[in-house]
């Protein structure tokens, strides 16, 4: 303790605290361990401090290292970037689960074995190569090369399947094994002492696979082991069940060996009709995985990409996968069908390429317009205090499907009844609410979108649900709520009913239903039957090859038309009886196949029945001429024609109860609504409200033969220049080969009143002052002709006979079927008599 007392740093504090506080500050500083750094004095000298020392840089080969790496790793985002932008897919994969480095090397190593087995690379390296990979695989080494550039095209552009590796890796380690032994077996066994002869056979591997198994249970017990493992390896590789790689199998064998008989009593004879719940919609191939929004996810500011997100874990859910933008589908033509070529003979047919019609715009499964509509419902609901959340959302091309899900014990009334203060917390009032959403236990809240896309034919006809359902009459109709493709048969409607305001989209969809059997049916296959009273909606299809006759653009002449149609299903059910069919494709399949002949003595010929199609563009006209004929010809044809391939789409844009009348809409059953002015137009479309909520432009509710709720769909889009390409194509291959009895035969058998006699004059003034003044009032002939009631009925009753006024609505005026512009050939035919 003594020495610590007299050591400088006691004697240095023992000073200092007896200039403060004298000896008793002394005694006190004595006692204090020594261990504690006394304070330094303001007099002693400062200690000089030790300057750290100085950090060396990285030595020049660790800059060589980093600078070899960072290349490294730009090559290889450059080369990944490139095998990902063929079709598209640059931007779908996030940086984070890019594996561009293991890509980049399993591409050298291909590259590198390639050029010694498929190009004979010279050198130490090549032998070495040459001998190291033979003595493993044998007689298999060159596919080796290929096997691993296959894998760095998977990994550079699929990096998300490399998640999978385990399980694909397993499955190619078993089929290797099982081949290589299945090679050496059929070379001898060589013995591994032999290298030369091993190389030649399965090499290492194969010995390894095949010797024990031999040893232990002979060769023939051996070989189909091996197949077995071999063929385990593929199921594994593919990821699907045994069952359903041999249920695709049978599908694929059964289409190349079923054979058309040409009875419909053989039960060989697959006839397409007469299936169980049968729907006109065509389901997809295989089942869509669509995206749908969840609100658990994180929400993007408006700046960052919307496809690539990290989904956040929420506590008791599962983490799911973020979502990614809808890709539009392959722009490939589709498969040719064998009986579409050969027209009539040495003629052939070729349909349009796909690539005519445009692509749409790009779909979207997330955009921040839609996550500000998220918050802006569960805001609402909040303060309504209601217990429900929104739980993702569909985004479609038009409109947006939210989801909201109830908590316990609470009303759906609850939520339907805030429709108005979703519709101004939202700032839409085209808002439409479904309880629930069919399938799920949900209540569907669709808001219109503020950035809509564009939903063209060409992509909904390069889909694969029209790419894999070959039937002629089967027709694009946009997309679904979903961001799914609508397509439907219309062999399966089997007839439909149009109805929309103007500017709703009716003539858009007329459009791309005449375009898409263009573009899919032959003239031997479908032939159309136009009615376009507006004149001016359906004149770019004039001359193509699929029309019976020109296109009919006069009422009294398509009232005509149809009592034609009438005559020409009753012909063909006439066949259909004496030949034993129910239905025209059993009976063409007949034909086809020469099991159906004429009776003995008999000049003619039979030939398969084309469908024919029937559209009328606007019903409401034909209705003002002669509304009882119409309907009688369309109530006939709805009620007999499915079975005898004709098809009948009636459009207007006047969907009110004279114009679409009960006897109408119940032979009528598929549907689809564009938007209407008032809700009672959409309950005479549809039986049921809805269509006055939607937007417009192609926004639809179509309702198809069967369907319980309309499904809501935007119309596909095909544009005037797409429609002349078409035209012109199929125009300049085939000549139209017009019917002459379509319009010729009704009119020979008009009644006329009464002869003119001598009347003719008066009967000529009558006719030019009821087309001028557009005003068929008797009283109006009275004064300005000066002729009595009698002369004047007379003379209105002439005007009815030959097509000019309409008939007789007691006091009102009659109707004037004639424009001004066809008064010469009106006055002309009246003076021929």
């Amino acid at each position: 303790m003594a020495s610590r007392a007299t050591s400088p740093k006691t004697r240095n504090t023992s000073t200092q605290a007896r200039s403060r506080s004298g000896s008793g500050a002394a005694r006190s500083t004595a006692k204090k361990p020594a261990s504690k750094a006394p304070a330094r004095s303001s007099s002693a000298t400062p200690r000089k401090k030790t300057p750290p020392p100085k950090k060396q840089g990285p030595g020049v080969g660790m800059t060589i290292l980093r600078g070899i790496g960072a290349a490294f790793r730009g090559l290889a985002g450059g080369v990944g970037w490139v095998a990902r932008s063929f079709g598209g897919a640059a931007q779908d994969v996030d940086p984070k689960l890019r594996r561009d480095g293991w890509g980049l090397l399993l591409l050298a190593l291909g590259i590198i074995v390639a050029a010694r087995f498929w190009f004979g690379l010279p050198g130490t390296v090549g032998e070495w190569l040459q001998v190291g990979i033979t003595t493993i695989f044998g007689r298999i080494s060159p596919v080796v090369p290929a096997v691993l550039l296959y894998g760095a095209w998977r990994v550079l552009r699929h990096p998300r399947d490399v998640d999978e590796a385990p399980r694909t890796g397993l499955g190619w380690f078993l089929i290797t094994l099982g081949v290589l032994g299945l090679v050496n077996i059929s070379r001898g066994l060589p013995d591994p002492s032999d290298l030369p002869a091993l190389r030649e056979a399965g090499g290492v591997a194969g010995y390894l696979s095949s010797s024990v198994l031999t040893e232990l249970l002979t060769v023939w017990v051996s070989v189909p082991l091996l197949a077995l493992l071999t063929l385990f390896g593929i199921v594994v590789v593919i990821g699907r069940p045994l069952h359903e790689i041999a249920a695709g199998i049978g599908r694929v064998f059964g289409s190349l060996v079923e054979r058309d008989t040409p009875s419909g009593r053989d039960p060989k004879l697959k006839l397409g009709v007469d299936v169980p719940y049968d729907t006109p919609l065509i389901e997809d191939p295989v089942e869509d995985d669509y995206d749908v929004y969840d609100p658990d996810d994180e929400l993007l500011p408006a700046s960052e990409p919307t496809h690539s997100p990290e989904p956040r874990q929420v506590p008791g859910k599962p983490k799911a996968e973020a979502p990614r933008d809808l890709e539009p589908p392959p722009h490939t033509p589709p498969p040719a069908r064998a009986e579409q070529m050969q027209l009539g003979g040495d003629i052939v047919y070729q349909l349009p390429d796909d690539r005519t019609l445009a692509p749409g715009s790009k779909p979207k499964a997330r955009t921040e317009a839609s996550d500000k509509v998220v918050r802006q419902l569960a805001e609402v609901l909040r303060e309504f205090e209601i217990d429900a959340r929104v739980t993702g959302y569909t985004r479609g091309p038009t409109v947006t499907r939210y989801e909201v899900e109830l908590g316990s014990a609470i009303k759906v009334s609850k939520v339907t009844g805030l429709a108005d203060n979703i519709a101004y917390a939202v700032g839409s009032n085209e808002i439409r609410i479904l309880t629930p959403i069919p399938g799920k236990s949900a209540i569907g809240i669709e808001i219109p979108n503020i950035d809509k896309e564009v939903v063209s034919l060409g992509d909904v006809l390069r889909s694969a649900k029209a790419k894999n359902d070959h039937h002629p009459l089967t027709v694009g109709l946009g997309k679904d709520v979903e961001g799914g493709y609508v397509v439907a048969n219309m062999a399966k409607m089997p007839h439909l009913l149009v109805a929309g305001a103007t500017g709703s989209g009716k003539s858009s969809f007329i459009n791309s239903l005449i375009t898409s059997v263009m573009m899919r049916a032959t003239p031997e296959e479908v032939r159309m039957l136009l009615v376009d009273p507006k004149r001016v909606e359906l004149n770019h299809y004039e001359g193509i090859p699929h029309l019976v006759t020109p296109i009919i653009t006069s009422p009294k002449k398509a009232a005509e038309a149809l009592a034609w149609v009438v005559r020409e299903m009753d012909m063909r059910y006439d066949d259909l009886a004496a030949h034993g069919f129910r239905h025209v494709d059993d009976f063409n399949k007949a034909v086809r196949a020469g099991q159906v002949k004429p009776p003995e003595g008999s000049e003619r010929v039979l030939t398969p029945y084309p469908y024919l199609l029937v559209v009328v563009d606007e019903l409401a006209d034909l209705m003002m001429v002669a509304p009882r004929d119409v309907e009688e010809s369309v109530v006939r044809i709805t009620q007999l024609a499915r079975a005898a391939g004709i098809h009948l789409v009636l459009a207007t844009q006047r969907p009110s109860t004279d114009v679409v009348t009960g006897l109408i809409k119940a032979n009528v059953p598929s549907r689809l609504a564009f938007a209407t002015s008032s809700m009672t137009d959409s309950r005479v479309i549809l039986d049921q409200p809805g269509a006055e909520k939607l937007v417009g432009k192609g926004d639809g509710l179509f309702l198809p033969m069967g369907a319980g709720k309309p499904i809501r769909v935007q119309g596909a889009w095909v544009n005037e220049s797409e429609i002349r390409d078409v035209v012109t194509f199929v125009s300049t291959q085939l000549q139209p080969n017009y019917r002459d009895d379509v319009t010729a035969g009704a009119s020979a058998e008009k009644k006329v009143v009464d002869d003119i006699g001598d009347d003719l004059d008066l009967v000529l003034d009558a006719c030019r002052l009821v087309v001028e003044l557009q005003l068929g009032s008797t009283s109006m002939l009275q004064r300005k002709l000066r002729v009595g009631f009698a002369k004047a009925g007379r003379l209105m009753d002439i005007l009815e006979s030959r097509g000019v006024v309409g008939p007789s609505e007691g006091s009102k005026a009659r109707d004037v079927l004639v424009k001004p512009d066809d008064l010469d050939e009106v006055l002309a035919n009246l003076a021929a008599g």
